[in-house]
């Protein structure tokens, strides 16, 4: 048996004999796509009605010479208005597909995306569902097949939602031509060298439409970002994260009040516009995971005042982005940013807290007064507190219990990078009217980090507060029906069996089963026994074999009672000092400290040559002799993958050992190997392997 195998089978039998537990990750979409949220530039906002080749070109331009490239804003995305139309809508090509207006594009989009492409830009087009009049009206053949336009369309029933030239007919999907139309279209862009697709007008009426695309999309062949718009339910948002890569969660944050035609011109967006994303957000805010966020519009930054929301507006405009998980697609005219706000737009400690894969929570909704807080993979929390009103300062506090763990930090400021040293039990900060201020608090050594339920996942219950004695703002109490469950995200700062504490409270006579599980594996039936009262609390331990980074920690209630109310889940402490270390103390050939890229912990981490050889070597010790679990974090903010040997005292532990791309070079992760270490001094050296040289290297931990 190998050693992954062996460390599998000895953590089941210590799982299950400590009453453990496992569990899936909500389903999300499996493309393989924005791992991290998108980053780039979208055409409605500034260019809105009037986009043509020479504005695309300007504003790619603008993307690469601004040095907005270079901090990870990618896509230049081409919305409406493209099209070409007439008195029956939509003009079509000879397959029935939008014809695209020739007067605006004269080369084709093909050569707009090569053009952008070119620049190392990816390129991002525009669609809805349906197909249109026109099509039907000429009747013209889906290409490759026998059928035509008027056998897929349903020309009985209401007509698809669409912001433009309107007349699209819905699709008969029981027909097969229906899918063949939409395979077609979605060939034609990938032909045309498309990396982003959003299809809008999407509600609930058309999951049928965003399935075909999806599966249009993914028999093209060609990587392509799947977006959804705008203003999509809530209730069918398990069916946008398993389909789609993004969702808009509101309709359009611009306010279409400026003096030209439309409500075009500045100002773009106004202060009330931001700040109703507030809510959705944090509704929301469950279901954004790797390869699905929630998407709360574009970002209106980077004109100055003239967007319609000042200084201090913005800044917390683009905090609530990061501190959700949203994608950042500008919606400025990129040809005249302001230098302060290119400033603000090329932070890259906010775009690191928008890359770190968490979407935040709200603590405190309290007037003008918002906290919200997420916790990274490597312990440390970002900590958000605004005041969202247009008059007065406000005072805004929050403690550490609150956020999730006790003790003290050391805090830094996330705008301005200042240090502001250990703070005891909590934050405050006295700010403007539409004031942010955005901090990393890092826990000292032997916190406990709280989870709380009512923060969870939660199927089938309900957050409630009418039995004293609970910790937070409330409990779970779940439905009485098999089922009914909760999902926890533990963070561990690397690998290992962990003994986390379960606080409940079960006021019957009758045993409340649930089966607990952890990161999928085999699900463990767990009782929680009566308590005496539904007022009186519980605390159990719980064995988990946890990884290096998110974990999920699952209950499932077992039988139609339910489970028991459930307060809180306390993680247990990082490792204890002395197994985590930083890579720029270790031995480097071929390489350098560097620190230009947010989100390392220590002083910095370490770049090495794009040659095979460059390497790391760490000395470290270990109390006894024994397999152990090697945890890396690295950053790999390219498209390729750099692998790398890990030799443990010259000897091979890990050949070829994969660092995948992570979306950005202040997109930080951990990877994880079981190495063989003596008692004493060992030697740990990670070696490229191939031309590219490694990933930039953060530090290494054993556990």
């Amino acid at each position: 048996m190998n050693l992954t195998r062996l460390r599998a089978a000895a953590a089941a039998v210590i799982l299950a004999a400590a009453g453990l537990v496992a569990a899936s990750p909500a389903a999300a979409s499996d493309n393989g796509l924005s791992i991290r949220p998108a980053m780039g530039w979208s055409s409605w906002s500034f260019v809105r009605r009037w986009p043509d080749e020479a504005k695309m070109k300007a504003q790619a331009d603008a993307l690469v010479s601004s040095g907005l490239l270079a901090k990870g804003y990618v896509y230049v995305n081409l919305d409406d208005f493209y099209q070409k139309c007439d008195a029956n809508g939509f003009m079509v090509d000879g397959f029935g597909r939008w014809q695209v207006d020739a007067a605006k594009f004269p080369s084709g989009i093909k050569a707009l995306a090569d053009y952008v492409h070119a620049k190392g830009l990816k390129f991002g087009f525009y669609v809805t569902p349906g197909i249109a009049k026109n099509a039907v009206t000429r009747n013209t053949p889906v290409e490759g097949t026998g059928y035509r336009a008027a056998d897929i369309a349903d020309t009985a029933a209401s007509m698809h939602k669409n912001y433009n030239c309107k007349n699209m007919y819905r699709l008969k999907w029981s027909h097969p031509g229906a899918q063949a139309f939409v395979n077609s279209w979605a060939g034609q862009m990938a032909a045309w060298g498309v990396d982003y697709l959003k299809i809008d007008g999407v509600d609930a009426t058309t999951i049928a439409d965003v399935e075909a695309w999806d599966k249009a999309l993914r028999q093209t062949g060609r990587p392509i970002n799947f977006a959804l718009s705008n203003n999509l339910p809530i209730a069918q948002a398990a069916t946008w994260k398993r389909l789609a890569n993004s969702w808009r969660t509101q309709g359009d944050v611009e306010c279409y009040c400026g003096p030209g035609p439309n409500g075009s011109g500045y100002p773009l967006t106004t202060w009330a516009k931001i700040t109703s994303r507030f809510g959705s957000a944090a509704s929301w805010q469950p279901y954004a995971a790797p390869g699905g966020w929630n998407d709360l519009d574009s970002l209106q930054i980077g004109n100055g005042d003239q967007m319609g929301i000042n200084a201090d507006q913005r800044r917390s405009h683009l905090t609530l982005w990061a501190m959700a998980a949203s994608p950042l697609l500008l919606g400025s005219d990129l040809t005249a940013l302001t230098p302060a706000d290119l400033a603000m737009l090329t932070n890259e400690r906010l775009i690191a807290v928008n890359q770190d894969g968490v979407a935040a929570d709200r603590m405190v909704n309290s007037g003008v007064n918002q906290v919200w807080r997420k916790r990274e993979s490597n312990g440390d929390y970002i900590v958000a507190l605004f005041n969202t009103g247009t008059s007065g300062n406000s005072t805004v506090s929050t403690t550490w219990s609150q956020v999730g763990f006790t003790g003290a930090a050391e805090v830094t400021n996330l705008w301005s990078g200042a240090a502001e040293g250990t703070v005891a039990s909590g934050y405050s900060a006295t700010l403007r009217p539409g004031e942010t201020r955005l901090i990393r608090a890092r826990p000292a050594a032997g916190t406990v980090t709280r989870l709380e339920a009512e923060q969870a996942a939660i199927t089938q219950g309900a957050v409630e507060s009418n039995h004293a004695g609970y910790s937070g703002t409330g409990f779970v109490n779940f439905d009485n029906v098999a089922g009914s469950g909760i999902e926890f995200t533990a963070r561990a700062a690397q690998a290992g069996i962990a003994t986390l504490t379960l606080r409940y409270a079960n006021g019957t006579a009758v045993n409340r089963p649930m089966s607990v599980s952890v990161n999928g594996g085999p699900p463990v039936t767990r009782d929680f026994a009566g308590t005496g009262g539904w007022s009186t609390w519980v605390s159990v331990p719980i064995a988990a074999d946890l990884e290096a980074g998110a974990n999920s920690v699952e209950l499932l209630a077992t039988t139609a009672n339910g489970g028991p109310n459930l307060d809180y889940l306390d993680v247990p402490a990082p490792a204890a000092p002395g197994s985590e270390y930083q890579a720029e103390d270790a031995t480097i050939a071929q390489g350098v400290v560097e620190s230009d890229h947010a989100g390392f912990t220590g002083t910095g981490f370490v770049n090495l040559d794009n040659v095979p050889g460059s390497s790391v070597e760490f000395t470290v010790n270990s109390a006894t002799a024994g397999t152990k679990t090697l945890t890396i974090r690295f950053a790999n903010g390219t498209t390729a993958g750099r692998p790398m040997d890990v030799l443990v005292n010259g000897t091979l532990a890990a050949g070829g050992k994969p660092f995948d791309p992570t979306g950005a070079w202040t997109a930080w992760t951990e990877t994880s190997a079981p190495v063989t270490l003596q008692a004493g001094a060992n030697t740990v050296r990670l070696v490229s392997t191939t031309a590219n040289g490694g990933p930039n290297l953060d530090r290494i931990s054993l556990n």
